[in-house]
């Protein structure tokens, strides 16, 4: 057992959530119990993780996308009911949202990268002044083999859009809803751009600006890094950690 405020100064300053603009609350959004002993990680606050969690007998839950994104909201509807079910059962919720997505180590770019061999990758990919995703040279390698590598590593079944080289030797990766990054993917005359979802402008994009895209979905896109950081916390804290993957294929 440990102290729940021990473990999110940990993550609140791993992940610098000071320094990274966001639209959504970084850090804690519902608050627990002071004393936790086990850790239940999720990439999206909802009712069905929630209940997951408790039932796996949770006292924190940690995700990426959290209940609070900058602006009030009405205590109505689901959001109510979300809100009362945490505090009926005294378990604290926190969210990361950009600070996982661009962190170098546990972000989700960053597993991402490592998981198609990327070296040395760079900062790629500018969101509101924040640049969230990384580029890079890979060994060069058939784009069927990569997106087989990223299915087994995402569990999912990715879309492909082959309208670039059929040997991929650099990459740019933006998880979640980043399709609208993807011309700056081509400006950088990248063979492969990697995001979760797509929208409709997409494979005329590719098409014209010669370049692959593979989509893994915007949720399956962002189970690496909160995987990562649960085995980080994990291995920090004496507490039991459990990752509980409410499949989502969007």
């Amino acid at each position: 057992m440990v102290n729940c405020a021990d473990v999110l100064h940990f993550l609140d300053t791993y992940l610098d959530i000071a320094h990274i603009p966001d639209a959504s609350h970084n850090g804690l959004q519902v608050e627990g119990k002071e004393k936790i002993n086990k850790i239940v990680f999720g990439v999206s606050a909802s009712m069905e993780l929630f209940k997951q969690a408790q039932y796996a007998g949770a006292d924190l839950i940690v995700v990426h996308h959290g209940l609070l994104w900058g602006q009030e909201q009405p205590l109505t509807g689901m959001f109510k009911e979300r809100i009362a079910f945490l505090l009926k059962e005294n378990i604290g919720l926190a969210g990361y949202h950009l600070p996982l997505d661009k962190h170098a180590v546990v972000g989700h770019n960053a597993c991402l990268m490592r998981a198609i061999g990327g070296g040395t990758p760079l900062p790629f990919g500018e969101y509101h002044g924040n640049l969230i995703g990384f580029s890079g040279r890979i060994p060069s390698r058939p784009l069927g083999e990569l997106v087989k590598i990223l299915e087994d590593f995402c569990q999912t079944q990715a879309k492909v859009l082959a309208f670039g080289p059929e040997k991929i030797a650099s990459v740019g990766i933006v998880s979640g809803g980043a399709y609208s990054m993807l011309p700056q993917a081509i400006n950088d005359k990248l063979d492969l751009y990697i995001t979760g979802a797509l929208d409709e402008p997409v494979q005329e994009w590719c098409r014209e600006g010669h370049i692959n895209c593979v989509s893994l979905g915007h949720y399956n896109s962002e189970k690496p890094g909160v995987r990562a950081l649960k085995d980080l916390v994990a291995k920090r804290f004496d507490v039991q950690t459990e990752f509980i993957d409410v499949a989502n294929p969007l």
